[in-house]
């Protein structure tokens, strides 16, 4: 069965459906929702044998680079940080079809947002190559 990653965005992608604003401008019935949907998201794909893992990352991150052989490692935030993709979290399916990975991309993608509204949000879907 192929794998697929489904990557949340913070920023980055098609143009949103609908302004949202930034989660740490929700209240916090909204935050603790949404992040309830999600754990059980992940419940359903446990209970499908389809979940392979999930996570949600931090906004902050560090880009860095092999600096040579006799160097220290380059860091930096990104060329542009304020315009770059930036990932929100991810989950990591094992599922029988690209079709299959599109349906379960779509439910998460109707995750409740402010005023427990779907947010429609794009979710990014990669194969992993085996």
């Amino acid at each position: 069965m192929p794998k697929y990653l489904l990557l949340k965005h913070y920023r980055g992608g098609p143009d949103p459906y609908r302004p949202v604003p930034p989660m740490d401008q929700w209240a916090p019935e909204d935050v603790d929702a949404h992040m309830a949907f999600l754990r059980g998201v992940s419940k359903m794909l446990e209970e499908s044998g389809e979940y392979v893992g999930a996570e949600a990352l931090a906004p902050s991150r560090t880009w860095v680079r092999y600096g040579g052989p006799d160097a220290a490692p380059v860091i930096t935030d990104g060329p542009h940080p304020e315009t770059s993709d930036l990932v929100a979290g991810w989950y990591m399916i094992d599922v029988d079809s690209h079709e299959r990975a599109v349906e379960i991309a779509a439910y998460v993608s109707s995750e409740p947002g402010p005023g427990g509204e779907p947010l429609y949000e794009w979710i990014d879907i990669r194969e992993i190559m085996a």
